[in-house]
């Protein structure tokens, strides 16, 4: 199985499986002699383990994370950061039952169909399980931004959008994002999403997902015009994450209901200062980030691990119906907040290297 590394300058390559001893991530191309820690990850690790509430995946995994290298006396070295998390709460027993049988939704059917193998306890590879890896990276990548940028670098994610509930953006509250299990922004909403999903996980059901991300504080010139486009390689980085099927770039698909008046973000000059009087790019214009706050939105489907019986076949194409049993997320869209929030980092801290390479 190959491409399991991502990026160009600073680049990480995740292993392991769901259901094996340990995950992991080795980090390369990150600069020397930045401050980092172990609590510098574990924050954003900790914002995604699943078992935190009864509205994701009752697995308990601790998710801590152990540097193996790359870091000495508090600093990085600017060699490979490898980590590991080890698999504390994985139940293999609980896929005995349809192990030969392909989910519908899952890549259970693809991946078997590519390889001739599949681990089928959660997934192996394919499972989100991964995703834990990719928030390690990231947190270094917010580490060094903030270092090489300055504390104005800054990566927000929130759920706006819970199945067939949205929220109203303009009450967007960090504070509120950072106190509800929902990564919701607007506090009005909690009472109503809480009753929705409780009621969609007692259905034996689930449900999609949109997430949006604001990045603020990123200069100028990020990016390249033709084939290294910031926004598609963040709209890459986002479509690589388990169960995501579409990613707007600012309006994105809605530009097309614009007229050219409206979708244009007019300029002017303020006491010598550039300000924009829109964000319909989302901060990236020709492939280049304009110093805007960069935003980001994604659409995560529901999870496909479903109690309520499915239509599917078996290994030798018989039919037959599968019923998903053990711990699933009712709306697994949920804890990809941190997971994009990741994604969206590393793609910059990239980007940056990119640029001071080429431009100084």
């Amino acid at each position: 199985m190959s491409f399991n590394t991502f990026g160009k300058i600073f680049r990480f390559t995740t292993w392991g499986e769901s259901h094996g001893p340990a995950i992991g991530c080795v980090v390369d191309g990150c600069p020397p002699n930045i401050p980092l820690s172990i609590k510098d990850i574990q924050i954003d690790m900790d914002r995604r383990r699943p078992g935190k509430s009864k509205f994701t995946s009752q697995r308990k995994e601790s998710d801590k994370v152990e540097i193996l290298s790359g870091v000495f006396q508090g600093k990085t070295t600017g060699t490979p950061i490898s980590m590991i998390i080890y698999n504390k709460d994985a139940k293999s027993r609980d896929y005995e039952t349809i192990k030969n049988k392909f989910r519908p939704g899952h890549a259970d059917y693809t991946y078997f169909l590519k390889y001739g193998i599949r681990d089928y306890r959660g997934g192996g590879r394919q499972s989100a399980r991964e995703t834990a890896s990719r928030v390690a990276a990231g947190a270094i990548a917010k580490t060094v931004l903030n270092k090489l940028i300055g504390k104005k670098f800054k990566v927000t994610g929130a759920v706006i959008q819970l199945g067939v509930l949205g929220c109203n953006k303009k009450n967007w509250n960090e504070k509120v994002i950072r106190k509800n299990p929902f990564f919701c922004p607007d506090k009005k909403s909690l009472k109503l999403w809480e009753k929705y999903l409780l009621a969609v996980r007692k259905a034996g059901s689930s449900c999609g997902a949109i997430i949006e991300l604001r990045a603020s504080g990123v200069p100028t010139g990020l990016g390249a015009p033709i084939y290294s486009k910031l926004d598609s390689d963040i709209a890459s980085a986002l479509m690589s994450i388990n169960a995501v099927k579409g990613v707007n770039i600012g309006t994105g698909m809605s530009s097309a209901f614009l007229n050219g008046e409206g979708n244009s973000d007019e300029i002017r000059s303020i006491k010598g200062k550039v300000k924009f009087k829109s964000n319909n790019a989302g901060g990236i214009l020709g492939g280049i980030s304009s110093g805007q706050d960069i935003i980001a939105s994604f659409a995560v489907k529901p999870t496909s691990s479903i109690l309520n019986p499915r239509e599917t076949i078996n290994k030798t194409g018989r039919n037959t119906k599968i019923s998903v049993r053990g711990r699933h997320d009712p709306c697994v869209g949920i804890r990809a907040v941190p997971i994009g929030e990741a994604m969206i980092s590393c793609v910059l801290l990239d980007h940056y290297l990119m640029h001071k390479a080429q431009c100084g």
